[in-house]
């Protein structure tokens, strides 16, 4: 049986869809219509012979078939990509989408970009931040700096840094702390990882208070909020070293406590491209002098 003739406009058709998760966004990224992405499916499905999208009301799930074409086809548009760039004049640029953590991009990397641009001078460093919730395939981004435990599935993990809290607060609300256990009688702001307060008391051996108020997706809002003087708030020290220089926060107690480290990810499926393994390289040895992150690769 001969092989159907498959459009090449399908087919990047489908690795947006699959990357995006969603018609609509798909549509966005391609600037058509929601329609036109959703025939160009059904057309791809028609001449395969096979079902690429499950439709859930929760929405797009990719089949297995559709799972098996991604990978490829994501690889494949990429070195098109690569290639026409060398026949336009961007002969040695090559693009790394980058997703980072926003404390991680202001405190740690962002002053440091310098030396990785004169260092490697032929990536095309592009970065995207966010408050550590980030779907890499689906927001298009090659590789991720994020903080947790490092336990993302379907993705590969290279530990960067280890990072110890402390309470930080503006000079004025600090004159009111002495000890750890007067934090009791202050407002203590609360970040979306709810544990973090209580295994900072854990750790220092008091009793966590009751926690009350809003909470904060970004350490960055919790850092003005303790700047402003409305509260204390517990912070990976090395990544607010600037608020620290210029007197904004202090830090009223030498009590620091390991909650988590950053990490870089990138999914597994993705096949692992030179500007890629050269930031990796780069950022694991500035940051822990680590060994070749894809040396078994």
């Amino acid at each position: 049986m001969d092989r159907p003739d498959i459009p090449l406009n399908a087919l990047r058709t489908l690795e947006v869809a699959m990357r995006q998760g969603s018609f609509t966004r798909a549509a966005q990224e391609l600037r058509v219509t929601q329609a036109a992405v959703s025939h160009q499916i059904a057309r791809l499905e028609d001449l395969l012979g096979v079902t690429l999208f499950l439709r859930t009301p929760q929405g797009l799930v990719p089949t297995d078939e559709g799972r098996m074409l991604f990978p490829v086809l994501e690889h494949s548009f990429e070195a098109i990509a690569r290639s026409l760039d060398r026949l336009t004049g961007n002969r040695d640029a090559e693009v790394l989408n980058l997703g980072v953590n926003s404390s991680f991009a202001l405190g740690w990397l962002l002053p440091r970009l310098d030396q990785f641009r004169a260092a490697h001078p032929q990536i095309d460093l592009r970065i995207a931040t966010n408050n550590n919730r980030v779907e890499i395939l689906r927001e298009g981004l090659d590789m991720a700096i994020r903080f947790g435990t490092g336990g993302w599935t379907g993705h590969e993990v290279q530990p960067l840094m280890e990072v110890v809290f402390s309470p930080l607060c503006a000079p004025k609300l600090a004159q009111r702390l002495h000890h750890p256990p007067d934090l009791g009688q202050m407002p203590l702001l609360r970040s979306f990882r709810a544990a973090e307060w209580s295994n900072w008391f854990d750790a220092v051996q008091i009793p966590c208070p009751p926690l009350q108020g809003p909470v904060f997706d970004s350490s960055l809002a919790l850092a003005e909020l303790a700047a402003a003087g409305e509260g204390v708030a517990l912070l990976p020290k090395a990544m607010f070293a600037r608020y620290l220089q210029d007197g904004r926060l202090v830090q009223p107690f030498p009590d620091e406590v390991p909650l988590g480290q950053y990490y870089l990810a990138w999914p597994s499926e993705r096949a692992i491209s030179a500007a890629m393994r050269d930031f990796a390289q780069w950022i694991t040895q500035t940051c822990v002098q680590a060994p070749d992150v894809f040396e078994k690769s």
